[in-house]
């Protein structure tokens, strides 16, 4: 298959392009930065071709797409800096990567007849309650201007398309990039105490394990919305980092806090990240591993 991949200089898109190459997919990456600015670290890097790619700009998308001819795309390009969107002078450009640049990949991915799979998330949602949220639960006020960037992209995706796969996901940490298990880890290090919210409650997500379920999906014709992340039932931050801490063998003492308590983020959080992933299995999936065997490789692998 010959497949598109944006979003290759972030934690997700680097582990769905070697997913990708090492199942023998021809692989074309794209990102915003003019080279590519992945982790080297040996046999685990494939080295496809990269592309400079502003996924805003709709006249570059149709060109890639004319150049390229991907039979699909896994589209993992977005504005993630969640509390940096709500400052007034970022938010057009918020909505211009995730609503109108999804829109551009989607309508000449519909141009050339190929797959598209878009990568979402649980903010979609209102963020209340103590239900998991399911594939088809209707999404109503999102609590964040990400949130609704990332809301309004999955309604461009249904808008024009009828071969396309909307996955969403929470809580994601990768080898490549910044994420919370690498921040609280060398803050462990430095402090003799961390304070963490233990009433926003999810379940992690290791993008090498989602990786793998996404390549699986873009093999098939199983189209639709789906939640996506490890097993292992659902637990807070705090939970996290104190497994993590645990794990890593750091005695740093971890301090249960509320969100109100925690107090130092721009954007509200939702509190039920919960996303119920029974959907995979119905349509023949496997299942994301457990998020404490997951975090246990994460920190083999990473060394933060």
């Amino acid at each position: 298959m010959n497949l598109l991949v944006t979003g290759v200089c972030g934690q997700l898109g680097y582990d769905v392009v070697n997913e990708g190459a090492g199942r023998g997919h021809r692989i074309t990456g794209s990102d915003i930065q003019s080279e590519y600015s992945g982790i080297v670290d040996g046999a685990a890097v494939t080295a496809v071709p990269y592309i400079q790619l502003d996924i805003s700009d709709e006249t570059a998308v149709r060109d890639v797409f004319c150049r390229y001819r991907p039979d699909a795309v896994i589209h993992c390009a977005a504005w993630t800096a969640v509390d940096a969107a709500e400052e007034s002078d970022n938010r057009a450009k918020v909505h211009a990567i995730n609503a109108e640049g999804t829109e551009n990949i989607a309508r000449a991915a519909k141009e050339f007849q190929a797959k598209m799979l878009y990568i979402s998330t649980d903010y979609v949602f209102g963020g209340q309650g103590e239900r998991p949220w399911k594939p088809d639960d209707e999404c109503y006020m999102p609590l964040n201007v990400y949130g609704q960037s990332k809301l309004d992209g999955e309604l461009a995706v249904r808008k024009l398309l009828s071969k396309y796969f909307i996955v969403r996901t929470a809580w994601v940490f990768g080898m490549n990039g910044k994420n919370f298990i690498r921040t609280m880890i060398n803050l462990g290090k430095k402090k003799d105490s961390v304070r963490v919210v233990n009433d926003q409650i999810g379940t992690p997500t290791y993008s090498r394990d989602l990786a793998r379920l996404l390549i699986d999906m873009i093999e098939t014709e199983k189209y639709g919305c789906y939640h996506a992340t490890n097993e292992g039932g659902y637990i807070s931050w705090y939970e996290l980092c104190t497994e993590c801490y645990r794990q890593y063998g750091l005695r740093t003492q971890v301090i249960p806090v509320t969100t109100e308590e925690y107090g130092l983020t721009k954007a509200v959080r939702p509190k039920n990240s919960r996303l119920d992933k029974s959907k995979l299995s119905e349509a023949g999936f496997q299942p994301l591993p457990d998020w404490n065997d997951a975090v246990r490789r994460y920190l083999e692998e990473a060394k933060p």
